[in-house]
């Protein structure tokens, strides 16, 4: 069992990441003379962003019957996987098949073009998930404040909760060197971080960072996470994508495309890995910046 004192230098450990630098401020990410973008538009409602390892670019339609759709790095937007619809968080896993949330129908499956959904797990109600390199998927559940850990190397896949009593936890993210898990809360102003054990289990919770607020009590709207290989991390929320660097220090706030819209994914994808694509309502757009993603498997 570890202490106090294990936690906090874990979480030391976490704050340098992959790089030593104490701040880094939102111009040395952001490129002069290079906005928004738009990919994708005339959804119903885009979330789930995610990319392969080439730098494909994938969503859901969460609210429309357009499946999810796929941006090659030439811009051509395509059918990926039709007929599967009530995608609110996705990723590829290392074995090569898309990992989905699929609120409405209460259950995570496992997707390949062409071929029937595997149903992972029954009887939920996921938001968003994340799948480590060697195989560890984690789930957030908004409507029971959990966060729930799958082992998808084990036959029976077994569900256990690893995170309770967030107020409502949305987002999900690996940090840069995948060590380290981070949640945020659409309600409340905190991210959470924590480590990631070798069992899958999870250790040394703390807040991470503090999203800013619209207004006092407002709620912060915090939603898709993602890294980035400076170790900074990028937070969907009701003002914009918020950007903190490896300390947790707020960078900045990059204005959303469409500010009266939600803005709820975000990801590293396109060419390099060196664009942010993200879902902000019934559009996909990207921007150019210094910083690139990273992949975990």
């Amino acid at each position: 069992m570890f202490t106090s004192v294990h936690c906090l230098l874990a979480a030391c450990v976490f704050a340098v990441g992959i790089t030593l630098a104490q701040d880094i401020p939102l111009d040395r990410v952001l490129i002069k003379d290079q906005g928004w973008q738009k990919v994708v538009g005339g959804m119903k409602f885009c979330d789930g962003c995610c990319s392969d390892h080439l730098g494909n670019f994938y969503f859901s339609d969460v609210a429309g019957a357009n499946g999810v759709k796929r941006v090659s790095l030439s811009g051509k937007v395509s059918d990926f996987i039709k007929g599967v619809t009530g995608i609110s968080g996705m990723q590829f896993g290392p074995d090569g098949r898309l990992y989905a949330c699929q609120g409405p129908s209460r259950r995570i499956v496992a997707l390949r073009p062409g071929v029937e959904p595997d149903i992972i797990v029954a009887d939920v109600k996921p938001n968003d998930l994340v799948v480590t390199d060697d195989g560890h998927l984690y789930f957030t559940e908004t409507s029971t404040r959990r966060v729930y850990h799958l082992d998808l190397n084990k036959n029976g896949r077994r569900l256990r909760i690893v995170a309770k009593d967030i107020a409502k936890p949305n987002g999900i993210a690996l940090s840069a060197d995948g060590g380290s898990l981070l949640v945020s809360d659409h309600m409340d102003k905190e991210v959470w971080f924590f480590r990631i054990e070798k069992d899958g289990s999870l250790a040394c919770r703390s807040p991470y960072a503090s999203l800013r607020l619209r207004a006092k009590h407002h709620p912060s709207k915090g939603d898709g996470i993602e890294a980035d290989n400076l170790g900074c991390f990028y937070v969907t929320s009701d003002l914009g994508l918020q950007m903190f660097d490896p300390t947790g220090r707020m960078s900045g706030v990059i204005n959303s495309p469409q500010p009266g819209k939600p803005l709820v994914s975000v990801v590293f994808s396109g060419k390099q890995l060196g664009y942010i694509y993200v879902a902000n309502g019934d559009a996909v757009y990207r921007r150019k910046v210094q910083s690139k993603g990273v992949l975990h498997w």
